[in-house]
């Protein structure tokens, strides 16, 4: 190399060196670190839980506080179907989980496109009393709602634990911003061909609506298997219990200190299927979280 390549190359050299060190960059890479850290700080529960769950009983009345297994075991995860009622807990849940969100995703659809499509009288007073509900707390309810049921005689059964979650004021508000944005002559066209208005909301907007109606989905699914107080206060029979007040049923007694394992068994086996549903549909989840904020 000669003496005036040298010179030229040096100011892009120096150049490329200083483009490693622009502000955007730099927030770019503390943002990523950042993430990083959230990502450990969010998994580091689930990888103690697993560890405990293929740790020995025995072990763990002395020892709890190692990430890897101490005298590692598979009988706490085999265990788990063959004693308890945790099968018939595993059941409950799956059973209303899976009835409160096909209920949940077809009457939200229908209120959002009546909302998004329909002019009726007074759609501009109704739409703002729905989604108030949001701002209503559930615990706000829970006496209203503990009284009508004992009232109808409907307690420890699967309709009471479907029938309040079906009513979900941000499930409206989602179908509602997504049906409204599905252009107006596709709506025309059908009408021009003979189609009613079922016919244009079963195979027109229900089908173009898959997006909005996955990430409900998902959000339904997730909040419903996970939620406890309801189940607590309208199922009081051991064999109505989901898999969350039948899990903290176990720790009333002196599980937690003798059977750590097998506890943390049945907490595996319980996340599992919203681990295997995020895994499966976390872009859907994504557009979802984007769609109820507003975005396109």
């Amino acid at each position: 190399m000669t003496l005036e390549s040298s010179i030229l190359e040096a100011p892009r050299a120096k150049s490329g060196f200083k483009s490693l060190f622009r502000p955007r960059k730099i927030r770019s890479a503390l943002f990523l670190a950042f993430l990083t850290v959230a990502a450990l700080v969010w998994i580091l529960p689930l990888v103690w839980m697993f560890s405990l769950s293929v740790s020995a009983n025995e072990t763990l009345q002395s020892q709890t506080t190692s990430l890897l297994p101490v005298d590692f075991t598979i009988d706490n995860l085999l265990g788990v179907m063959q004693g308890g009622l945790t099968t018939r807990w595993l059941f409950n849940s799956l059973v209303v989980t899976s009835l409160t969100t096909g209920i949940t995703l077809v009457l939200s659809a229908m209120a959002g496109y009546a909302f998004a499509r329909i002019p009726f009288y007074g759609k501009k007073v109704v739409f703002p009393l729905v989604l108030a509900g949001l701002m209503v707390p559930r615990e706000a309810m829970f006496i209203p709602l503990f009284l009508m049921f004992a009232e109808a005689d409907i307690h420890n059964s699967y309709e009471a634990l479907i029938l309040p979650r079906i009513a979900a004021p941000l499930g409206v508000f989602i179908m509602t911003q997504f049906m409204a944005a599905i252009p107006a002559d596709i709506e025309e066209a059908a009408r021009v061909d003979g189609a009613s208005r079922w016919v244009i909301f079963w195979r027109i907007m229900m089908p173009m609506s898959f997006p909005a109606l996955t990430a409900l989905g998902i959000f339904t699914y997730i909040l419903t298997w996970n939620d406890f107080l309801w189940p607590l206060v309208s199922a009081t029979q051991r064999d109505m219990f989901t898999i969350t007040t039948g899990l903290a049923s176990l720790q009333g007694n002196f599980a937690q200190a003798t059977e750590l394992g097998s506890l943390m068994a049945r907490g595996v086996v319980a996340s599992l299927p919203l681990l295997i549903l995020f895994l499966i549909f976390q872009k859907q989840l994504v557009r979802g979280i984007s769609i109820g904020s507003g975005g396109k």
